[in-house]
């Protein structure tokens, strides 16, 4: 899947490992440059598996995040994600087609419970 990220700051950030283990500590950027890893390996967002599932448990936001997708780190942080589409590929039934996304943008790591 192609990964891209909301600025340069925050790519500069997710690349280098000094800067985001004195960030995000040891614990924090074992889990972000894990889950980069296993995102940019993944052909399409479905290759997760179906929300909530597996110690990942990428799901969708709802609310005013609504349209972003969530990724656990350690709690309460989270790795923040938009689908890179237009429009947005969405199931008859309602949400996101996630066998449809190929590709992310990463926006954040957060405290989305703030």
């Amino acid at each position: 899947m192609d990964l891209l990220f909301s600025d340069k700051k925050l790519e500069k950030e997710c690349s280098d490992d000094r800067l985001l283990q004195r960030r995000h500590g040891a614990m924090r950027a074992s889990k972000i440059k894990k889950r980069l890893a296993v995102l940019a390996s993944a052909t399409r967002l479905s290759d997760l598996g179906p929300p909530y599932q597996g110690p990942m448990r990428c799901h969708e936001l709802k609310g005013p995040r609504a349209g972003q997708l969530s990724i656990d780190l350690d709690h309460p942080y989270r790795l923040i994600l938009v689908p890179e589409a237009d429009p947005l590929p969405l199931r008859a039934e309602g949400g996101l087609d996630w066998a449809q996304v190929t590709s992310v943008r990463i926006v954040e790591i957060a405290n989305t419970h703030e």
